[in-house]
């Protein structure tokens, strides 16, 4: 279980992060309901598409999802920037 400075840095990441589910808290707090929210945002773009069929055959062959790994690769280098 956290506590003290662990608790404080670990919501405070969190509140980076997915600043959504912090908002619906607050919500609910001031209105007893629960938002709906979408936690992921459909998003479209271009790839080559040799890099493509390779990065799809590798997240099958590791048994991942191409977009949770996508999503890994955009965290660290948006939040190492930080």
């Amino acid at each position: 279980m956290l506590s003290g400075k662990g608790l404080v840095k670990t919501t405070e990441r969190l509140i980076k992060e997915q600043p959504e589910i912090f908002d619906a808290l607050l919500e609910f707090e001031r209105t007893g309901r629960i938002l709906k929210f979408t936690y992921k945002k459909r998003v479209n773009f271009t790839l080559d598409p040799n890099l493509f069929m390779k990065f799809r055959a590798y997240c099958e062959k590791k048994g991942i999802k191409m977009s949770t790994r996508i999503e890994q690769h955009i965290r660290e280098d948006v939040y190492d920037s930080e």
